[in-house]
């Protein structure tokens, strides 16, 4: 039996799918934080400066964690996500600069800024593409594959660099995509983060790639057996994981300026901690969009809050682990539930 005579599985309703009960309690916990927040410091936290730099914070790591969610939903990880990012970055960079007269960007046209995001995306389907090789061919554990992609793709960056940031970006791709609003005042880089969460939504929650992504997480074993070709989606899975690190990192070189290189050593944990957080279980098999949406605005909401209240930065990591740690463990209390029926 082929992949496409494979007989269709049983779907759920589409408001099922994409909401669970842990996607609602955490949406809670979101809108509990925020109050709280808003509550400490009224004439500083709820204002549309704040939000909107919080939108935009946010960005870079929700495109990353979409990709993070179909892996996670496949029962994998990806480790590499923040690299890849730097690693992308550095490629766009260096082609926008190769390209400009003098080897200085920062007067670049149209023309090579696109050059340099095509090149960002290919830096990063490159290691989306080795990744998902080495899982799904040879058979590796993800962990081990993403682990080696982490310092692979930081040593490649920094051999490209010579460890140093390249600063010369060019000023229409900060104007316009870095700090360009739209639509009344939203930030560019908030919206393509829109479109992104929408596509993989769409895609996730109402195609058959995502029904196999489900499938695949639940039992890859017996997805293999209904006709599902588990090889050639978990590659293409990590693929997309590491195209959309790829956006990722061209999208914070038009925020930053620079490639930042040892800016992103905890973007792999913040985007898987988001993705938990948000209820899709390490596990595999269950998990949506909107969770990872709410899982990820998390951290930034307290991060965010943190600074403006005053409290010291450091009590942040410790909050984000206690929302993760209850995380997991709500997910077991529901998988043994499940189990027993």
């Amino acid at each position: 039996m082929t992949e496409t005579e494979a007989a269709p599985l049983p779907e759920r309703a589409l408001w099922q799918r994409i909401t669970g009960a842990s996607t609602l309690w955490i949406g809670l916990v979101l809108i509990v934080l925020y109050a709280a927040f808003s509550i400490l410091r009224p004439h500083s936290f709820p204002t549309r400066f704040t939000l909107q730099t919080l939108l935009i914070e946010t960005s870079v790591l929700l495109v990353l964690s979409i990709g993070m969610t179909f892996v996670i939903i496949t029962s994998g990880i990806d480790l590499s996500v923040g690299m890849v990012l730097i690693f992308s970055g550095v490629i766009g960079s260096k082609l926008m600069e190769w390209l400009s007269p003098g080897q200085d960007a920062t007067h670049a046209g149209w023309g090579i800024v696109a050059v340099g995001l095509a090149g960002s995306l290919v830096g990063g389907s490159f290691w989306g593409l080795v990744n998902g090789m080495l899982v799904a061919k040879a058979k590796i554990p993800p962990l081990i594959v993403t682990l080696g992609s982490f310092g692979a793709a930081l040593g490649a960056a920094q051999l490209i660099t010579g460890g140093v940031d390249t600063r010369t970006v060019p000023g229409k791709l900060r104007d316009s995509l870095g700090f360009g609003t739209v639509l009344g005042g939203v930030p560019i880089l908030v919206l393509v983060a829109a479109v992104v969460t929408l596509a993989g939504a769409w895609l996730l929650h109402t195609t058959r790639f995502g029904r196999y992504t489900y499938a695949i997480g639940s039992n890859a074993e017996a997805a293999r057996r209904a006709g599902i070709g588990v090889t050639r989606h978990l590659v293409l899975v990590y693929l997309m994981t590491g195209s959309l690190a790829g956006l990722a990192g061209f999208m914070n070189l038009a925020y930053f300026g620079t490639t930042t290189i040892g800016g992103h050593g905890t973007d792999n944990l913040d985007a898987i901690a988001g993705v938990v957080i948000g209820g899709t279980s390490l596990f595999g098999g269950a998990g949506s969009v909107l969770g990872t949406v709410i899982g990820v605005f998390i951290p930034s909401v307290l991060r965010k809050g943190f600074v403006i209240a005053g409290v010291p930065v450091f009590w942040q990591p410790i909050a984000v682990s206690i929302v993760l740690v209850a995380a997991v463990w709500f997910d077991q209390i529901r998988r043994r539930s499940r189990d027993r029926k």
